[in-house]
């Protein structure tokens, strides 16, 4: 009996998908029928097809289409005090922060959040942010990102810094973003439970999902949104933008701080809420 057959005698799901390439695809898009084919035929799960279609599709992406630009990107100036700097770190909530020098095109390393623990134990005066700072990665808007997961896989870098073609700072790309574009978004410390809209989070600010219907969202804020107009908190707030937001970016309404946390090219997905005083 082969190895690959289960224990009734079956056919593996491996066989029977090997079974459907018995005509070899001559190119990208017939591969991707017969994916669509298996999938039709149940030898593949709707989250197998996904990640086989990203593995496939991130060879065709560039650096460009997937960092986050300088704009909305999170920065500290190599001469800020902790004092100065440590709000926006603990409003932003990431893992890793680039540090400029006297214009954000001076990209002198990258400081990971872990490494400010000491300052619980000591005093300002004891802190050199420099002497905290880890070697910054260098890419071009135009590598491809199936090479660039590569070179972090190998490097065990988690953080790029994008240069244009005149040398200038782009955006950043991080391993995390790469991933994304393979396995879909990546669970963190923002993500909320499936069962629920809103996670309040220990500042005092909430993690909220962007299909929150408005009347919960009333409900749990004790605010007073129409509902008239929109029936979800993202549909209320991407029209206060005017525009498609990107991660990052805020507008205030009627008191309340809403801050962008995960969107796409079709829409909002996570909120950061700010409630009003």
């Amino acid at each position: 009996m082969s190895e690959e057959r289960s224990s009734n005698g079956q056919k593996s799901w491996l066989e029977k998908l090997m079974q459907s390439f018995a005509h070899e695809p001559k190119n990208r898009q017939e591969l991707l029928e017969l994916l669509h084919e298996a999938h039709q035929n149940k030898l593949l799960d709707s989250e197998a097809l996904a990640i086989v279609e990203g593995a496939i599709q991130v060879s065709d992406l560039q650096v460009r289409d997937i960092m986050v630009p300088r704009s909305q990107m999170t920065t500290i100036k190599a001469g800020q005090e902790p004092r100065d700097f440590l709000p926006d770190v603990l409003e932003a909530a990431h893992s890793r922060y680039p540090v400029v020098g006297d214009s954000n095109d001076e990209v002198l390393g990258i400081l990971l959040a872990k490494d400010l623990l000491p300052l619980i134990l000591k005093s300002d005066d004891d802190f050199n942010l420099k002497d905290l700072l880890r070697p910054a990665t260098f890419v071009p808007e135009s590598k491809r990102l199936n090479v660039l997961l590569k070179e972090f896989r190998t490097t065990r870098n988690h953080m790029a810094i994008v240069i244009d073609e005149y040398g200038g700072v782009a955006g950043l790309v991080t391993i995390e973003d790469v991933l994304e574009q393979i396995v879909g978004e990546i669970e963190d410390e923002h993500d909320v439970a499936e069962d629920s809209y809103v996670k309040p989070l220990p500042s005092g600010d909430c993690i909220v999902k962007a299909l929150t219907p408005i009347e919960d969202f009333n409900e749990h804020f004790d605010s007073e949104f129409s509902e008239e107009e929109f029936d979800t908190i993202g549909g209320l707030v991407m029209n206060h933008f005017g525009h498609l937001p990107k991660r990052n970016e805020v507008v205030e309404i009627q008191g309340f701080r809403f801050r962008i946390l995960h969107a796409d090219s079709r829409r909002v997905h996570l909120l950061r809420v700010t409630p009003s005083n």
